[in-house]
């Protein structure tokens, strides 16, 4: 995508549409951002929005979304709502020449996606928030690749373990408690989680296509799966498995992962907190995941707004996040789950 004209240097304002769990994460990006000023939240439940807006300082609270647009007039909108909302609200911003940044995954399909993607064009500039990509360990391990540490990468295994949808002597699963609308998706693991870990893969390795797909479900209280199996070939005959449970007993709740990529030259370990080569002398890279999770919701948000001061491409545009959630399709048709 080629680049676009820029807002410049001057004070951008931003309003936050959703007051959920998740939106904390995001306004502590915002906050933390200089010349940016969140101007409002907004949440169906009025006081959900009132309470987010006392916490970080922010000056209104709506519960209608067109009527905060109407009276704010913000550059740009972070819509963090579920999902099932999202084509109608960046709809109404599209309409309003407000920017937009919104939660994955965008729409519910494909269709709806792609339907969107159309509808929006050239209006106004349109991010998908995919952040495990920006991840600390995630973006080494891009570097590493990219100085050849492993020569051509052949092979690689992505393994994603958590506990979260486990209940535990009768309670809730605690990514349930969190996120209670998650109990119904038909859909859930590769839908809601995993969908970060392909967009992850895509990143590192560039286009990939999903050959098999098995899917399981540990917790039967969930309508969806929370074990899957994806195996995945890229380009030159690159394969990937990303093999995922989040019914995994001793993890912890927030997922833990462990990347290993096979190269023509050496083979890449992240081992949940360590990153090295095998078999080399060279020093390891630690990092702490569980105490970095602000992390890529603030690098996700400093990205959405070089990118719209620069006039540059988004790494995740939302026509280029239509691979993703294709990839995401394709993971269960190859599974056999019907559309």
């Amino acid at each position: 995508m080629s680049r676009r004209a820029g807002l410049g240097a001057r004070p951008l304002t931003i309003a936050v549409a959703g007051a959920g769990f998740i939106s904390q994460f995001h306004l502590v990006g915002w906050k933390g951002m200089p010349n940016i000023e969140v101007v409002a939240i907004c949440d169906p439940l009025l006081e959900r929005a009132q309470s987010r807006a006392k916490e970080f300082d922010v000056t209104a609270a709506y519960s209608d979304f067109a009527e905060m647009l109407e009276r704010e007039h913000p550059d740009a909108v972070d819509i963090a709502t579920p999902v099932e909302t999202h084509a109608a609200l960046v709809r109404m911003a599209a309409e309003r020449g407000v920017h937009v940044m919104v939660q994955k995954p965008m729409t519910p399909s494909v269709a709806e996606a792609e339907a969107l993607v159309r509808d929006v064009g050239d209006r106004v500039r349109f991010m998908v928030h995919e952040n495990f990509r920006f991840r600390p360990h995630y973006a080494a391990v891009r570097e590493w690749l990219r100085a050849g540490k492993v020569g051509v990468p052949r092979q690689a295994r992505l393994t994603v373990r958590s506990s979260g949808f486990l209940s535990v002597e009768g309670a809730a699963p605690a990514l349930i408690a969190r996120q209670p609308y998650l109990q119904v998706f038909p859909r859930l693991l590769v839908f809601e989680g995993l969908i970060h870990h392909l967009d992850v893969l895509r990143c590192l390795f560039g286009e990939l296509t999903a050959e098999s797909a098995a899917l399981g479900r540990v917790n039967s209280t969930l309508a969806g799966e929370d074990v899957a199996i994806v195996v995945l070939r890229g380009a030159n005959g690159f394969t990937a498995v990303l093999d995922g449970s989040y019914a995994a007993y001793g993890y912890p709740v927030t997922p833990v992962d462990r990347l290993e990529i096979m190269g023509d030259r050496a083979t890449l370990l992240y081992d949940v907190t360590r990153l090295s080569l095998v078999g080399s002398h060279e020093a390891p890279v630690a990092f702490d995941p569980l105490n970095t999770y602000q992390a890529p919701f603030t690098e996700g948000i400093r990205h959405f707004i070089a990118c719209l001061r620069s006039g540059e491409p988004f790494e995740t545009e939302a026509a280029d996040n239509l691979h993703v959630l294709r990839l995401v399709e394709a993971s269960y048709a190859a599974a056999g789950t019907p559309a």
